[in-house]
């Protein structure tokens, strides 16, 4: 378990992070989300040790991560993959982390096969692509066969079948009873692989919640209707807050307006629908409204006829 209470690091005159509370239970994937620049590296290195906080705490199971006798053991991290030793050979960089805890040469082996490195083991990890460097840092955090795992965009620069792998593993560790906590910019992984997420902006918490449910809160409810009558019916729905597209000659999507009062606002006018089928939200359209604005760094995006549109990023 990773508890926060009060958490907060001031760097001169930014908040990076702000007196946030959060709990990362064990036994389920709680997904980390939020904007670049909104303090999740911050926090994750917090729980690592690596920042000391300005005022609050976090612990790891119960124990700030410095107090930790044998961290590896307790806590394995994948925060920057490219923090190895570019001469030495990944099995090489893995023996020496293991020596560290007098982890044996077995344990080594057995991250290795788990990871897909057996065939690349012995070359130098400088010449690795950056996937073969994400095994690797998931191989590290996984060595000392921890309670606790914190991954850091883990399928970075992974091919689908890494990535299906990825996920598969963290299921895996929280079914095992382990604390999972991930973090990663792909919301359509990420929709299928955490069981909760935490979103943060601008350095303080904005949900905290099962992940359906942060997709049932704030995505906007969207319908398919189709119509004979689309003209009459889009001049029925139109109201504020609600958006009616026409996909073609007789199909409509309705966003902002609940399926029943569709259905209610047809059969009162005489207008037949012979489709009504409510659209699931989905994560990122849930995100990009929670995030809207808590967003530090935008971008303008040169339509073509060269006029800026700006683009909040992520």
């Amino acid at each position: 378990m990773i508890e926060a209470r009060g958490l907060t690091k001031v760097y001169g005159e930014k908040t990076a992070v702000a007196g946030i509370n959060f709990t990362v239970e064990a036994g389920r994937v709680t997904g980390f989300l939020g904007p670049n620049g909104a303090g999740k590296s911050t926090t994750m290195r917090m729980i690592m040790g690596l920042d000391r906080p300005t005022s609050g705490s976090v612990t790891v199971n119960g124990v700030p991560f410095d107090r930790h006798h044998a961290p590896l053991r307790d806590v394995g991290a994948l925060l920057d993959a490219k923090a190895v030793h570019t001469s030495r050979s990944a099995y090489n960089h893995l023996l020496a982390m293991a020596a560290t805890h007098s982890i044996p040469k077995k344990r080594v082996h057995e991250v290795i096969e788990m990871t897909g490195l057996a065939d690349v083991a012995k070359k130098k990890v400088g010449g690795f692509s950056l996937g073969m460097g994400q095994r690797l840092g998931i191989a590290a955090a996984l060595l000392g066969d921890p309670q606790t795992v914190i991954l850091d965009e883990p399928v970075n620069g992974l091919d689908p079948e890494g990535v299906v792998w990825v996920r598969n593993l963290v299921k895996y560790l929280a079914s095992e009873g382990r604390t999972v906590f991930l973090s990663s910019h792909l919301m359509s992984e990420m929709a299928v692989t955490a069981d909760h997420l935490i979103v943060i902006g601008r350095g303080k918490i904005i949900a905290d919640a099962p992940i359906q449910d942060i997709i049932n809160g704030k995505g906007r409810i969207r319908t398919r209707v189709r119509t004979d009558q689309p003209d009459q019916l889009m001049q029925l729905l139109a109201g504020e807050g609600v958006s009616v597209e026409l996909q073609d000659n007789e199909l409509l999507e309705v966003t902002g307006l609940d399926p029943r009062r569709i259905a209610r606002a047809a059969l009162d006018s005489h207008v037949m629908i012979y489709e009504l089928t409510p659209l699931q939200a989905s994560l990122e359209e849930a995100y990009m409204e929670l995030t809207k604005d808590e967003v530090e760094y935008h971008s303008l995006i040169t339509t073509g006829d060269n006029a800026p549109v700006p683009s909040g990023g992520n």
